[in-house]
């Protein structure tokens, strides 16, 4: 038998003799009067003769973190997760059911503890418990309290316990938690309004990606779960919604990385009478918002290196960036025109050691030359801008060069963290773009975007000048908080199972 079995029965044992006392083992509720962060707050900073003199009750109750005996004296640290307070155990200051109570405790134990604010001759602040309560036992012993928890694939199978041990991963979601309430207060202050779209579609539509396919049985037809909910949304402002969010869960079947979770969290808002260049403004102001609000400055780190999130942001051409790096690996001039041009972009792509798949056009090839050399640069916030309109079916062109749409991504840390675009509106040019990334499917891109007729439709009945964006949430976290692993900052990650699971 393993010492973790061993340590079970034990504990297993321990609840026995508690409910052989008479106490309730899973007690339905507890009046607690004060949380033991707000004990802390309260009274953190008064001295030991300022408790005496007020001698403050409280009751409060949380989880054991340290039990600690000295003869006659004992002690308890409890904690609520976000703070700490140490209980002082007493024979004589319990009743006889309450100390035999406290002698069956485990590390990990939730417990209620009534009595006076107090602090011992080493200063700590401690209750004098006169009541104990029994709240829930801790069968499974946790990870050694001074080591925490660093087992990573632990950290993301049993998060509960990953939230337990190490106090950093809560901040990280309280960070989450706070960036998507200051979103949400940022976009509602300037009129917009939250929907909701679905979850599954007939049609993966509104990104380039490959979709999970599930089937509704009594309707008997195959849906998607959504890869982006971009064609709901802009149909909204067909029918007038001229400023509409929402916080949206995405599904995409692909790889996992430290960048990719095949469910993640965006933002997605869509604007009317507004372009790209009026979206970077305002993708400016919100991040910056949102980093002000929720780490309470406008600056992090994130791998090592200062990032500031002030603006104005950097702007550059994907054209100009692509050209400029592939100049500098080459050691010869590279122009924004070659990249224009199929057979000298692949021929520069080539010298570059870059596959090209055949088929593709110059502005696959170029945007395959910036991410390969360009992305793994843009650590300060940077705005990319002004796509090749191959790789953006649904974006407007820009009326001076058709080969070029109206689009951003913004890189924060080196990664994409935001998508945007001044929204196509002419539903032939909608239908022409559809078709194209149809013959892209037929020559086996499983990611290529499929014909939506009702998307086409909606159009038809007219779509003022949009602009539309997408934030990753997920990778906006990872960010502000220095996480280098997406699965940092989603509290259940998805992954293998494990074989003692299935």
């Amino acid at each position: 038998m393993s010492d973790d079995n061993e340590l079970v029965q034990q504990r297993r044992a321990n609840l026995e003799q508690i409910r052989a006392l008479g106490i309730e083992i899973y007690p339905r509720t507890f009046a607690r009067t004060d949380t033991i962060e707000a004990l802390a707050a309260a009274h953190g900073e008064r001295t030991h003769d300022e408790l005496e003199a007020l001698k403050p009750d409280t009751v409060t109750c949380g989880r054991i973190l340290a039990i600690r005996s000295f003869g006659k004296a004992n002690f308890l640290v409890l904690t609520d997760g976000r703070a700490r307070i140490q209980a002082y155990i007493r024979k004589d200051a319990l009743s006889e059911q309450d100390f035999a109570l406290f002698k069956l405790l485990d590390f990990g134990d939730f417990v209620g503890v009534a009595g006076r604010v107090f602090r011992t001759k080493t200063n700590e602040l401690t209750i004098w418990a006169s009541r104990l309560s029994f709240l829930a036992k801790c069968l499974r012993p946790l990870p050694e309290k001074w080591h925490g928890l660093q087992d990573v694939e632990i950290r993301y199978r049993q998060r509960y316990l990953d939230l337990i041990v190490n106090p950093d991963s809560r901040r990280v979601f309280e960070v989450r938690s706070k960036v998507l309430a200051s979103i949400r207060r940022f976009l509602d202050g300037r009129g917009f309004l939250e929907v909701e779209t679905p979850m599954m579609q007939a049609m993966a539509g509104g990104a380039l990606a490959r979709p999970f396919k599930t089937h509704h049985n009594a309707l008997d037809i195959d849906l998607y779960l959504r890869i982006a909910p971009e064609l709901y949304l802009k149909r909204l402002t067909v029918g007038g919604m001229e400023r509409v969010y929402e916080i949206n869960r995405n599904f995409r079947n692909e790889g996992i990385s430290t960048q990719h979770n095949p469910e993640f969290t965006m933002l997605e808002f869509y604007q009317a009478y507004c372009d790209y260049q009026d979206l970077m403004d305002t993708t400016e102001q919100l991040i910056a918002c949102a980093a002000r609000e929720a780490i309470g400055q406008e600056t992090c780190t994130f791998n090592g290196n200062e990032i500031s999130l002030a603006a104005p942001f950097r702007r550059v051409k994907l054209r100009e960036a692509a050209a400029l790096a592939a100049a500098e690996k080459l050691g010869e001039p590279v122009t924004e025109e070659d990249l224009r041009d199929r057979a000298r972009a692949t021929a520069v792509a080539r010298r570059l050691g870059l596959e090209v798949t055949p088929g593709v056009g110059a502005g696959k090839v170029a945007t395959g030359i910036f991410e390969a050399l360009c992305e793994g640069t843009l650590v300060q916030p940077t705005f990319v801008y002004d796509f090749p309109t191959e790789v953006s079916p649904l974006s407007k062109q820009r009326p001076d060069d058709p080969d070029t749409v109206e689009r951003f991504e913004m890189y924060i840390g080196a990664f994409e963290v935001a998508n945007a675009f001044s929204e196509l509106n002419d539903p032939a040019e909608q239908r022409r773009r559809f078709e194209a990334q149809l013959a892209d499917r037929q020559r086996g891109d499983e990611e290529a975007h499929g014909m939506d007729e009702d998307y086409i439709r909606a159009l038809e009945f007219g779509m003022p000048p949009t602009g539309g964006e997408g934030i990753g949430i997920d990778r906006l976290v990872m960010v502000l908080t220095g996480s280098p692993s997406i699965r940092d900052v989603i509290l259940f990650p998805q992954m293998r199972p494990q074989a003692d699971a299935l």
